[in-house]
């Protein structure tokens, strides 16, 4: 199809290219919709991808379904009712996101994303096109409706209109007045314009195009009606290389047709019988109970492929080539290898709404179980939604929803391809709100010079936000905040680097970008397109180059030097999110400006702001790989400071405590600077005191003199630091000798502790002690078919306990790990 000079799809193009604005594309059928889509794709230099409410749809547009894409719920999608904009999604308010997870890959395609295209709109509910922008928000801009993506719409609300269930509409009816897309609260929120192309190219014939207008605006003539008549041919039979395919309203009728085509095949029939559970009425299922197929049958699969692989979708049609052990082998035209189809289920939920929440009380009621397969020698009117036919039977009886006919009567090139099995209906019911909606889009095209206005604005808009650095003022100010109300857990820089990095920003960045964008603002005002005009261009180049040095100072110097630790595994969380957005909103502004230090040139800037939001993600994991070394620049002794983490973690997973319980990090670094080597240094420690020394003194201090004596570090000069002795108490047994004692009598390591009222943890690490001198044959505590793994497990391990234990697996304890270990030095000091 060529456009030549149509003013309404040059219109489109330059809006969609070079403004933000979100467009609903309309027009009758045959007007270039799903042309100018395909040509879209390979002109448009904004990064875009093509979404459609079903399979088919999906297909024809080249794009992929939007529930598989934006991975929302089937049922209803229920909006915010105070202020749309005063609350917006986020990860932990979403209702549908704990349920889903989306991979890298689609996130980065998210974050990048500049526009979206929405094929057939008018199949999309505001429900839905909510949801859709609950995602966006999520994941790109949570301040701005869609995540500040651009939509464009393409559909004709005059053909099919949104499903929706029996046990929906009630819900629904609560927040939209009709379940059209033009409802949406966040579209209502950002707006959009409306292009109506007009010129008709799938028919030439001017009579055929009269008619068709007639059937799509629900005025059918006398004389339209007599011209479809003669089209009516109950009795016409086809041949099987005639090329007709038959159009049916319902699928019953379509069963009909495809019964008759498979009885005409020779291949013996075979059964597949559905396995229904609970509640799941017939009308419901999406395929036969009692499934009849034979080899050479056309048929359609009825569910989306939920393997990895994706080798079919709802809508795609093949032929049956074998079957056999419960397999279907399908061949479809467009692709080489041929699918195996099994059985799959399909879910039967009851939605309902809670009046006092606002949720939604979802529950399954009922299963299907079948293969995803039917019979296609006939399809629906829905399913044909977008093709194009030479020839076709329409059976439009029992059309029930507004724009079936049209949609029928429309996917044919001429009059005389249409056979008709049933009369056309004269009249069928139309929506008021699409009448009232279509009369405003006839009132309110846009016109050049509305996207004159817009190009400036869209610009204008670019460099404004280009040149905000507010938003990364914002997270600093957040992540003082969350030290603030953490610090007792924390350990690192964050309190020396945070504040100044603050001060930094505001001085230097903040305060100066606010006096810029005035002087930018005054000048706006005398320019109508800034990539020609050569004093904002300068200005923009001056302070693209003056803001990137200082922020890349601030990151380079600062930002990227900022560490910190914690016990608490969640706040550790919350700290770790907020730097590493900080990280990726920096490096994304960094590229954005490096891109203007020439001058602003709209697809270029697009361009590289968007590789900006796909690479981010990877180099900042590279930083964070650098686990536990940034501590290495202040902490004293941080060999000794990752033994006594070992050692903590030991503890801590042998007794199933959590590694607080053991001790504090704090503790751990004051143990690594103040060195203790006596029971009464260790008792003063903050952190440590009487009851940890009890429980696990001897083994800290062992650890502490262990490593002493390593460094040649003089143990006599530690020792003579008490200034006041330790209080004279009731002469107390050694509790390692008590612990030996014990064992030896006969009881076992459980035992002991029990009776000492001590974790099980230390009591073996008591029996280690003694396995290391020699004292205790491992024999006697391990047996030696689980000494022989162990041993091996060390002997290629490069890295320790962890190492072992994660080889071993939760079949070994690290009791048993750590006794092994003993053992191998007490080997190795007589060997």
């Amino acid at each position: 199809m060529t456009f030549f000079h149509n003013p309404q799809i040059e219109l489109a193009d330059n809006f969609i290219q070079y403004t933000n604005k979100n467009i609903f594309l309309t027009g009758k059928a045959g007007t270039g919709k799903t042309t100018f889509l395909h040509n879209l794709r390979d002109s448009c230099f904004k990064r875009m991808i093509v979404v459609a409410p079903t399979g088919v749809a999906a297909l024809n547009a080249g794009g992929v379904t939007i529930h598989s894409f934006f991975q929302l719920p089937f049922g209803p999608i229920i909006p915010k009712t105070e202020g749309y904009n005063s609350q917006p999604e986020t990860e932990d308010n979403n209702q549908f996101n704990r349920a889903y997870r989306f991979s890298k890959d689609k996130i980065n395609i998210i974050r990048s994303l500049d526009l979206l295209v929405i094929d057939e709109i008018s199949m999309v509910r505001a429900d839905l096109l909510d949801g859709i922008d609950s995602v966006l928000r999520r994941f790109k801009n949570k301040y701005k409706p869609f995540g500040g993506v651009q939509l464009l719409m393409i559909g004709d609300l005059n053909q099919l209109a949104p499903v929706i269930k029996d046990d929906e509409k009630p819900i629904l009816d609560k927040f939209y007045p009709s379940p059209f897309f033009f409802n949406s609260l966040a579209l209502k929120e950002e707006g959009f314009i409306s292009i109506e192309l007009k010129h008709i190219y799938r028919q030439q014939d001017q009579h055929f195009i009269q008619i068709l207008n007639e059937v799509r605006e629900n005025k059918l003539s006398k004389n339209s009606l007599n011209e479809l008549g003669k089209r009516y041919n109950p009795e016409f039979e086809t041949d099987a290389d005639d090329g007709y395919i038959t159009l049916t309203t319902h699928n019953n009728l379509a069963n009909k047709i495809n019964q008759s085509k498979l009885d005409e095949l020779k291949n013996l029939p075979q059964t597949f019988f559905a396995s229904v559970e609970g509640e799941f009425p017939e009308y419901n299922f999406p395929t036969e109970n009692q499934l009849i197929l034979k080899v050479d049958a056309q048929v359609m699969f009825v569910k989306n492929d939920t393997s990895p692989e994706k080798l079919y979708y709802n809508g795609k049609i093949g032929t049956i080539v074998n079957i056999e052990d419960d397999l279907i082998y399908v061949k479809c035209k467009e692709d080489d290898e041929i699918i195996e189809v099994g059985r799959q289920k399909w879910e039967n939920m009851k939605y309902s709404i809670d009046d006092e929440t606002n949720n939604i009380n979802e529950s399954v009621i009922g299963s299907f179980t079948q293969y995803p397969l039917k019979l296609a020698w006939a399809i629906t009117i829905h399913k044909s939604q977008g093709l194009t036919f030479d020839k076709a039977i329409i059976d439009a009886q029992a059309a029930f929803a507004h724009g079936q006919v049209y949609v029928a009567l429309s996917r044919c090139r001429t009059i005389e391809g249409i056979i008709l099995s049933s009369p056309i209906p004269e009249r069928l019911t139309q929506s008021n709100d699409i009448e009232g909606f279509t009369k405003s889009i006839e009132e309110k095209q846009p016109n050049q010079q509305e996207l004159e206005e817009s190009k400036k604005t869209y610009q204008q808009k670019l460099i404004l936000e280009l040149f905000d650095f507010n938003p990364l003022l914002w997270q600093i100010l957040y992540i003082i905040k969350l030290k603030n109300q953490n610090q007792s857990v924390l350990i690192g820089n964050l309190d020396e680097l945070i504040p100044p990095i603050k001060d930094e920003l505001q001085k230097n960045i903040v305060d100066v970008a606010s006096n810029f964008e005035k002087q930018l603002n005054l000048l706006f005002q005398n320019s109508n397109d800034i990539e020609k005009d050569n004093h904002i261009q300068e200005r923009v180049e001056k302070a693209s180059v003056y803001f990137y040095n200082k922020l890349n100072e601030i990151y380079e110097e600062k930002i990227e030097n900022v560490f910190y630790d914690a016990d608490n595994t969640a706040v550790k969380k919350i700290i770790k999110k907020a730097i590493d957005k900080i990280k990726e909103d920096i490096e994304i502004k960094l590229v954005s400006l490096d891109s203007t230090k020439k001058g602003f040139n709209l697809k270029e800037f697009l361009k590289a702001r968007a590789e900006a939001a796909i690479e981010k993600k990877s180099n900042t994991n590279k930083r964070n790989n650098k686990k536990e070394e940034p501590f290495n620049d202040t902490i004293e002794h941080p060999e000794l400071f990752q033994a006594l983490k070992s050692w903590r973690y030991e503890m801590a997973t042998g007794s199933g405590l959590p590694h607080y319980m053991i001790l504090h990090q704090k503790a751990l670094i004051l143990l690594t600077q103040m060195l203790p080597v006596t029971l009464n240094q260790l008792e003063k420690i903050k952190g440590v005191g009487k009851n940890k020394v009890e429980n696990f003194g001897e083994e800290i201090l062992e650890i502490i003199i262990d490593y002493c004596q390593r460094k040649e570090l003089d143990l006599d000069k530690l020792r003579d630091r008490e200034t006041k002795p330790r209080k004279e108490k009731k002469q107390k047994e050694d509790t390692k000798l008590v612990t030996l004692q014990l064992f030896k009598s006969g009881k076992t390591a459980k035992e002991i502790a029990e009776q000492r009222g001590l974790v099980i943890g230390t009591i073996e690490g008591h029996l280690s002690h003694f396995i290391g001198l020699g004292e205790i044959e491992i024999d006697k505590l391990i047996p030696q078919e689980r000494l022989n793994v162990i041993v091996t497990a060390f002997k290629t391990s490069e890295d320790g306990f962890k190492t072992v234990k994660d080889t071993l697996g939760d079949e070994y304890t690290y009791g048993e790990i750590r006794m092994v270990a003993k053992h191998l030095e007490f080997l190795s000091k007589t060997n």
